[in-house]
């Protein structure tokens, strides 16, 4: 089955292209199933690029999904158009009596910011909050990621030397764990990041198991024990020239980044990089659909409001 998302979706013209199925409102009101909720909490700059991401490994899955997308209110979007934003987005205001069945929180810019000082910081709050009575399973990336496990665990991040950028092996520490099922031992996946989370912080925290992890780029994925919650650090949504396009954005801006590690072939950056995790980034996602959410969640998503995660 497909994703459902509006009709006039700019990412459904790329996703056509490349023969992924992607279902318009119109023709899933004519189907008589239960499909998914999705709700996917938008927090990068160029938000059609990211939607395009999500939405291309949401679709790897037998499943319907209907997807709402979700923005800051308290901050003002200067990479996305605001008409774009008022045609496909929703403000918190507009869901917040609405259930899910999942929540993804994508990375920001913002991780050299401590929390507090993110200016959507107490709106971001709201939602998570929101989210342990309205959503059955959350999936939270890189900087949302350690936003989430700031909020829910008390675990502080902590600012690395220099930027981590590149392509990085993982070890699949839990291959038990339904999210991991089809995983190898070992996979690739992409990380760019200022800040990090302490292994012993999460190890102290008795509903947390560190799921995978890598010997250069530290903790890649986290669970919550009840299957209802996920940290991932990197950003195995990542096309295959995200981390040169930042590179080069970087280097325009003056910054001098250092090359992303293992990305560029011999280490030129102007060789095409090889596309070598989207493998890991499709098994990932369908496996948190299939699993962690319609495996469990219930058919009457307003009983969420009786048990909290």
């Amino acid at each position: 089955m497909p994703i459902r998302v509006p009709k006039e979706l700019p990412a459904i013209k790329v996703l056509e292209k490349e023969k992924i199925f992607v279902m318009d409102e119109d023709r899933a009101m004519h189907q008589d199933i239960r499909p998914l909720q999705i709700l996917i909490l938008n927090l990068m700059p160029k938000k059609d690029e990211t939607e395009v991401q999500l939405l291309r490994l949401l679709s790897n899955t037998p499943l319907q999904i209907n997807v709402d997308f979700l923005h800051m209110s308290s901050h003002e979007a200067k990479n996305t158009s605001k008409d774009h934003l008022k045609r496909f987005y929703h403000q918190f205001s507009d869901v917040k009596e609405k259930y899910y069945d999942g929540l993804i929180v994508t990375g920001a810019p913002v991780e050299q910011l401590p929390f507090e000082e993110v200016d959507y910081w107490n709106e971001l709050t709201d939602i998570f909050q929101w989210s342990k009575t309205h959503v059955f399973s959350t999936f939270h990336i890189c900087w949302g990621a350690q936003a989430g496990l700031y909020y829910h665990h008390h675990i502080q991040k902590h600012p690395l030397d220099k930027k981590l950028s590149g392509i990085y092996l993982h070890d699949v520490l839990t291959p038990t764990w339904s999210i991991l099922k089809g995983f190898d031992d070992v996979f690739l996946a992409p990380h760019s990041r200022y800040t990090t989370v302490n292994r012993a912080a999460i190890e102290g925290v008795e509903e947390l198991a560190i799921l995978a992890e890598s010997a250069e780029a530290g903790i890649f994925l986290v669970g919550n024990k009840n299957n209802r919650a996920f940290y991932a650090m990197g950003h195995l949504e990542y096309d295959r020239e995200t981390l040169q396009q930042e590179f080069y954005r970087d280097q325009a801006k003056g910054i001098r980044p250092k090359l992303p590690e293992h990305y560029f072939p011999n280490d030129d950056s102007q060789k095409y990089p090889q596309l070598r995790w989207h493998m890991a980034a499709s098994l990932l996602f369908s496996n948190w659909l299939n699993y962690a959410v319609y495996q469990n969640t219930p058919y009457d998503l307003s009983s969420l409001s009786k048990e909290e995660i």
